[in-house]
């Protein structure tokens, strides 16, 4: 699984429409570099080290899948997209966008092309200021100080003034209305990297199932008549203790719950693994629990065609996944579309992913979270 980089941005502008300009870079950093988590407010402060018109500054915190060299590049392309020449002069100089990396997780790094943390920050005010209204639970690798002892200790005595609130991108998305989201697809879809990426930026508790220490997967892999019984019922066991026991421990810190499963799948699998007799036993044990467990109040379905899941299957390397059919996939898909029918439309989602990657291409991760806003709202 993929973890995401916490990254701390310092944002600048003195020309044209200075509060636009924050609001555009923004948007491209989100759809580009990272997800955008937290806004400071916007502060003027005087031009430092020249003179020119006052700027606009702020800071963001950023969830990324990108490495620090990574985001200098993107955020440099997205400072010429803007408008911004950089040019060989020395010193200081008007500028449409600044945006620079401060802080890349509690990483120190220095290299011709960038000094993380940035060298002159516990310097300057206009840095230090938005960055302490992030309020973050972040040390500086170096000096050991946080971000409130940075600002306290700041030398710099430049007048400034807060002008004006920026929100996050994330800050009104209906998903946070909710209690309960269940992410699905077929094996390989990646619905367990969708559901870790968003609980992390929504604060929200995340349920993971626990597939790699069922004992009886790898046997069922290597015999499946004969162990295809016991490993469906081990698994809804697991399933509905997990979800029941973690749905009924409401956190006053997270903002809902977010599993990477819902036990229906259970059902699905089943039918397609276990001899019709088995399955008619399995079914009594499976409406009983299903009775009793929280329905999700969003249900979205990850779907990708046979090609790809084959793809991301190899890609992944467990020997025991290795002879998964095409023909298997299939039917998988099918169970998922009938259970989906049962659900009522308003609940459930289908996205088709099979030509987006939202682990190389954060644009394809916005647009994600932008269907499941457009299906909440609508």
């Amino acid at each position: 699984m993929n973890t995401q980089n916490m990254l701390v941005l310092s944002l600048g502008t003195n020309q044209g429409d200075k509060k636009a300009n924050l609001i555009k870079a923004i948007d491209f950093i989100h759809n580009e570099v990272g997800t955008v988590i937290t806004v400071s407010p916007i502060y003027e402060f005087p031009a430092w080290g020249f003179e020119s018109e006052p700027f606009f500054n702020c800071a963001l915190v950023i969830h990324s899948l990108l490495d620090a060299q990574q985001v200098l590049e993107k955020t440099l392309a997205i400072e010429k997209k803007l408008g911004r020449i950089r040019k060989q002069q020395v010193g200081y100089a008007a500028r449409i966008i600044d945006i620079d990396l401060l802080v890349f997780n509690d990483e120190v790094i220095d290299t011709p092309s960038l000094t993380i943390p940035h060298p002159l920050m516990q310097e300057r005010l206009f840095v230090l200021q938005p960055l302490s209204d992030l309020h973050l639970d972040w040390i500086h690798p170096i000096f050991k100080k946080t971000c409130k002892q940075l600002l306290e200790e700041c030398t710099d005595i430049t007048t400034f003034k807060q002008v004006d609130l920026l929100v996050s991108n994330l800050h009104n998305h209906p998903l946070k209305k909710l209690n309960f989201v269940a992410i699905e697809g077929n094996i390989g879809a990646g619905k367990t990297t969708l559901t870790h990426r968003i609980a992390e930026d929504f604060n929200a508790k995340s349920i993971f199932e626990g597939f790699a220490d069922n004992p009886f997967l790898p046997k069922f892999y290597q015999d499946a008549s004969r162990y295809a019984f016991p490993l469906e019922m081990s698994f809804l066991a697991d399933r509905y203790s997990q979800l029941s026991d973690d749905l009924a421990q409401f956190d006053l810190f997270k903002e809902f719950i977010i599993a990477d499963y819902y036990i229906f799948k259970s059902l699905i699998f089943a039918q397609i693994t276990l001899e019709e007799d088995e399955f008619r036993l399995y079914q009594q044990v499976f409406d009983i629990m299903y009775k009793e467990t929280p329905k999700p109040d969003l249900y979205v379905f990850l779907y990708q065609n046979t090609d790809r899941l084959l793809e991301n299957i190899q890609k992944r390397g467990r020997s025991y996944e290795s002879d998964i059919s095409g023909q298997y996939l299939d039917k998988v898909t099918q169970g998922y579309f009938n259970f989906m029918k049962t659900i009522p439309s308003e609940k459930v989602l289908l996205i088709d992913i099979s030509d987006l990657d939202f682990v190389a291409n954060q644009g394809d991760y916005i647009h994600i979270l932008d269907r499941i806003a457009e299906k909440l709202t609508s």
